[in-house]
């Protein structure tokens, strides 16, 4: 491993300054306010592993519970999620999906896929496998 030169890391920053200005979220120009990251998160978890509990979520998410809280409150009283009482453990809740919730689910995965067809579009099959190769790569990285 190397070390990035700063001239690196000034074109690093200004390419995803750029990016993040390119393919930022339809959403963010629609009518109701968006959603921050933490409420999309939480959404994609319940949305895969129904009647989870606040803690799974916030383990990972690898944010604090009380952060997690003030999601899950934001997101109840958008009626996008419910919590429910666990059958014989009155102090566990289940977090679930409304029927709102799972519209917006659908249509923050249509729009994610949309803005990954647009920025994978204009590379090469190989490309594409090299940058999501790169981004897994990242990601998976210790720090």
């Amino acid at each position: 491993m190397t070390t990035p030169t700063d001239a690196q890391l000034a074109a690093l920053g200004a390419a995803f300054d750029a990016f993040a200005r390119r393919f930022k979220l339809a959403e963010a120009c629609g009518g109701e306010q968006p959603l921050n990251e933490i409420d999309k998160q939480t959404l994609f978890y319940v949305a895969s592993h129904g009647d989870c509990g606040p803690t799974d979520i916030a383990r990972y998410l690898g944010v604090a519970g009380t952060t997690l809280t003030s999601a899950t409150d934001r997101l109840v009283k958008r009626g996008l999620l419910a919590r429910e009482r666990v059958a014989g453990d009155r102090r566990a809740v289940a977090l679930r999906l409304t029927e709102a919730g799972q519209a917006k689910v659908r249509d923050l995965e249509a729009t994610y896929h949309q803005m990954y067809r647009q920025f994978l579009d204009p590379l090469t099959p190989s490309e594409q496998d090299t940058l999501i190769q790169i981004f897994t790569k990242i990601v998976q990285t210790e720090t």
